[in-house]
């Protein structure tokens, strides 16, 4: 049995098991949070004095202190206790044992239920701030390549058989406008996570004339949380926080799905940049696409620990339960996780080198002008349903032949057609079927260009604010 005095032991009888201390313990997980509890601390203290629970000597002392052990901490002298169970107490034993009884008010009209959740909530907020960092930045890498390939044709898939040619510039972008959709729900969530706990104590809030909203400005929140009960319980901001980071990561799977198909032999699109992948210890030839591999793996990770949330607080009556202390592990490896994928990204995606030759070739095989065929014999005056049947008749002729619908020659075209002239040859070849689909969102290079032109004036427009 352990013998360590705990701060909540006046009403027991008998110390903690020592496997149940350890069992319930959660610093080794939740001390990440410490600069946050500390800078609440610290909020929380200067609102003490505010409302004449501390005096100015008494609130320096505890600044003072607490910036203290915020520097041990930093350089890895501050010593963890499982004995003292979480965070909170290890901080608010050193503060106490620092500078003496004035670390003991520094709980006043607060509980380690608010306490956690405001820290939680500080937390959360950074990281998003750093994750949205690293979106934009993959952002801006995919604009740059997509400018520079604005030219390039490659193949476009349904099925992922080919379907029509597009550019890779337009590809590239099309990761893009996902990316922006993952920014702005980041940025929507934030919104609900930047609502300020501290206050509400234990459930029921304090009897001391607390001024929440003057902690709340300190701390940069928006607003205070406006019930108790909810306040310590919430963890939706958490919940919508990682069904984020699973968007996000799906997004990732998809762009990592087909950078792998891109570098393989069979589609020989792009070449990756070797370190970002590794080789074989057999088979000297292999290069791998690890990175994009591993980022697709951990998009699993992801979602089970969404899963792990919902099924968390899914049976919670209120208001704080234990229970919530398994909500950290699943949401501290969410942001790791989402942050070091996009990074890698984002790292990556500027020395991606493009075989325009094999996208080009590729583009060739599969018939990807047929759709223009059929366009073409519409704006002629042939019902579509016509002009797809007459479409498929070459399509065969092309196939029985072994030749794209550029090679047919216009007597064979005008068998299937006599509505078919010489000017059929200008929309039949990939240049003139990209360069023909310039209306807005269109993947003509034009087009692709004033893309990138507005993605980019919106980059910068984030910027400012």
């Amino acid at each position: 049995m352990s013998s360590e005095p705990k701060p909540w032991a006046g009403r027991f009888t008998e110390a903690t098991d020592a496997f149940v201390e350890a069992f319930t313990a959660s610093v080794d997980f939740d001390k990440r949070l410490a600069p946050y509890d500390i800078r609440g601390s610290i909020a929380h203290a200067s609102m003490l004095k505010r409302i004449g629970v501390l005096n100015e000597e008494e609130c320096e002392t505890i600044t003072d202190g607490l910036e203290q052990i915020l520097a041990e901490i930093e350089r890895g002298e501050f010593s963890w206790s499982v004995k003292l169970e979480d965070v909170h107490m290890n901080i608010e034993a050193r503060l106490t044992e620092r500078i003496g009884e004035a670390g003991k008010k520094l709980h006043t009209g607060r509980s380690r239920n608010d306490q956690v959740a405001t820290d939680v909530r500080l937390y959360l907020r950074h990281e998003i701030d750093r994750i949205t960092g690293e979106i934009l930045r993959f952002q801006q890498a995919l604009l740059d390549l997509a400018e520079r390939e604005a030219d390039t044709i490659m193949p476009g898939f349904t099925h992922l058989q080919v379907a029509q040619p597009v550019t890779f510039g337009h590809h590239l972008l099309a990761w893009c406008e996902m990316l922006a959709r993952d920014y702005e729900r980041l940025l929507d969530c934030r919104k609900r996570v930047n609502v300020m706990p501290l206050g509400a104590a234990a459930l029921a809030g304090t009897t001391f004339p607390l001024d929440r909203f003057y902690t709340a400005e300190l701390l940069g929140f928006d607003r205070p949380a406006a019930n108790s009960l909810d306040a310590v319980s919430d963890r939706d901001f958490a919940i919508e926080f990682t069904a984020c980071a699973s968007l996000i990561m799906m997004h990732l799977s998809r762009f990592s799905e087909e950078l792998i198909l891109w570098t393989s032999a069979q589609f020989g699109f792009i070449d990756l940049p070797d370190a970002f992948c590794t080789g074989s210890s057999i088979m000297p030839q292999k290069k791998n696409p690890d990175v994009p591999e591993l980022v697709r793996g951990k998009s699993g990770r992801v979602f089970g620990h969404l899963m792990s949330l919902l099924i968390l607080m899914k049976s919670q009556p209120l208001a704080y339960n234990k229970d919530n202390q398994e909500d950290k592990e699943p949401l501290f490896d969410t942001v790791d996780t989402l942050r070091n994928c996009l990074r890698a990204f984002a790292d990556m995606m500027p020395h991606v080198r493009p075989n325009r030759d094999g996208m080009y070739k590729s583009a060739q095989k599969g018939y990807a002008t047929a759709t223009d065929l059929a366009d073409y014999l519409v704006r002629k005056g042939v019902p579509f349903r016509d002009a797809h049947e007459i479409v498929g008749k070459a399509v065969r002729l092309g196939i029985e032949t072994g030749r794209d619908l550029s090679q047919l020659s216009l007597t064979e075209l005008q068998q299937l057609s006599v509505t078919i002239g010489p000017d059929v040859f200008e929309i039949l070849t990939l240049e003139g079927s990209v360069s023909a689909r310039k209306h807005f969102g269109g993947t003509a290079p034009e087009q692709v260009r004033a893309a990138v032109k507005r993605a980019r004036q919106r980059l910068e427009e984030v910027a400012k604010t």
